[in-house]
């Protein structure tokens, strides 16, 4: 299974869920940002399943429960997923804005972020624009 068969996979599933949910967005986009946000915190939830798995609290003896943590990443995926859809990122989106973030964060640390002397940015723009969403870096 690749990334694309993911979100085809996701969009189906949440076709299935809301029949018309990609068509009811394209029209309001009030009702596209509320439902990126109730994706945005059912993955929340999940996380904090997630997190619940673990035996985190010094006050409690806990086991940790990995099998399950490994079943909370897969649902926080779903609504990841869920979320890129709505904001109209498909998976070859994902891939190169992720490949043009990775080299940026590289740069980042090459070039004096971890000691704070790396400047985000010139001319008043972030780099994060100049290189990731309207561009790229050489």
């Amino acid at each position: 299974m690749t990334l694309n068969d993911i979100f085809n996979e996701q969009i189906e599933l949440n076709k299935k869920v809301i029949p018309t949910l990609y068509e009811d967005i394209s029209k309001n986009p009030e009702l596209r940002k509320e439902w990126f946000l109730k994706f945005e915190r059912a993955l929340r939830q999940e996380s904090s399943e997630a997190v619940d798995s673990l035996g985190w609290k010094w006050w409690k003896k806990g086991e940790d429960d990995w099998d399950n943590v490994k079943v909370e990443l897969i649902d926080m995926l779903h609504f990841w997923v869920s979320m890129c859809t709505i904001a109209g990122i498909d998976a070859n989106d994902v891939i190169e804005l992720y490949t043009k973030k990775n080299k940026l964060n590289h740069h980042r640390q090459d070039n004096g972020y971890r000691d704070g002397t790396y400047n985000k940015y010139e001319g008043g723009i972030e780099d994060n624009q100049r290189f990731v969403t309207n561009g790229s870096l050489s």
